[in-house]
Formats: structure tokens, sequence, C-alpha cells
């Protein structure tokens, strides 16, 4: 019987992914630290756009806290993707993520602004959504018409 390995993982995280099941994600993502195989940004990456496509916005924030305990740098993508799962209000937690993103050199892009002024938006925090606009400025990262 042949041993499962990152990359069987990473196509299955990525099934999730697609299919918005960020259960079975956390689940697999489990499943590898049980097997000792330490899932990769690829793998974490998926899981957290699970998450996010679930409005599960606390399970996708662990899962970057937990990376960065094991050693694994989120990137830009991991972070937006944290940033999305907030957008139904979670204004606070997204612009959070967005100063770490920063904290960890990391620019923010189009995606985690739109997402920032969304969450802002959705929790009726107008000033700060303003605030986003003012910020896309001076960090030159252009809005879309959307």
């Amino acid at each position: 019987q042949q041993q499962m390995d990152a990359s069987t993982f990473t196509a299955a995280l990525s099934a999730c992914d697609r299919g918005q099941q960020w259960q079975r994600a956390l689940q697999l993502l489990k499943q590898m630290l049980q097997l000792q195989l330490q899932p990769n940004l690829n793998c974490c990456n998926y899981a957290i756009s699970a998450c996010s496509k679930g409005q599960k916005w606390r399970q996708a924030i662990q899962i970057i806290y937990d990376m960065h305990s094991r050693g694994l740098r989120p990137d830009v993508c991991s972070y937006n993707a944290a940033i999305v799962a907030c957008e139904g209000g979670q204004w606070e937690v997204a612009l959070q993520l967005k100063d770490e993103m920063r904290k960890a050199d990391l620019q923010p892009d189009l995606i985690s602004y739109n997402a920032s002024i969304s969450a802002c938006s959705h929790g009726r925090k107008w000033e700060q959504a303003l605030q986003q606009l003012q910020e896309m400025r001076h960090y030159e990262v252009r809005p879309n018409t959307t």
C-alpha cells in the first residue's frame, strides 16, 4: 500500500477549496499533522481559501497563526483569503490582518483593499472604508471601477 504524501494532500485540499468544503479541508490538515507531514504553503492556502468561501473567518485566521507557529511564512494569497473571509462585517479583524501583512513585509494589493473595504462596509464603518481608499492612494494601489 502506498502512503499519501504532501502532493496527495495538496491535490485533495485544492479540491476542497474548489468544492467549498472547509470542514473537510481542516480535517485534511489535521490528518497531515497526524501522519507527521508538514503542510506546505499551498496546502495552507487552499484550506484558508476553503474557509473563506464558507465565511469561516476564525478558522482561516487560525490556519495563519498555525503557519507562524510551524515556521511557515504566510504569503499575500494567505492573508487575502483570510481578509476575504472577514467580508461579512469583521472589519476590525480584516484591518488587523492587512496591518500584519505590512509587518511581514508583504504589500497589500487590490484584493486586500477591496476585501477590507467590503468588511468595513458590511460593518457600517464608512470612515474606515474611506481610510482604506486613502491608504490605497498613499501606497499607489490603483482601485478598480467596481
